[in-house]
């Protein structure tokens, strides 16, 4: 499966919080799901960090690019095609930018 994770749920991850349920934990985690980060929720992460809305290390950047290669997650640019993509639901996001067969769901 391909999972996308959304802002919260990344930095619930790499903080192991505990309000990250166990079962995206476990699809996180699972040896055969291909887990993606778009570059988005970096720039998110990386504007409430500049506004103070967010605690970060020093070295925000180097900080994110170490997490998303431990945790092996890839980092997905934001393209023209996500921009006009309306999916009904969060869950269609990656099919309706991508067109490849296969599961995907949104963490």
């Amino acid at each position: 499966m391909r999972l996308l994770l959304d802002t919260h749920v990344l930095l619930w991850w790499i903080n192991d919080d505990p309000r990250l349920s166990s079962r995206s934990r476990g699809l996180i985690s699972g040896a055969h799901n291909t887990v993606a980060v778009s570059v988005a929720t970096i720039w998110e992460i990386a504007i409430k960090a500049g506004l103070g809305q967010l605690e970060a290390p020093p070295d925000l950047r180097g900080y994110l690019q170490r997490q998303l290669a431990r945790n092996r997650f890839e980092l997905r640019p934001v393209l023209f095609e996500h921009a006009i993509c309306r999916p009904a639901t969060a869950i269609r996001l990656i099919a309706c930018s991508s067109r490849r067969a296969g599961s995907s769901a949104w963490l």
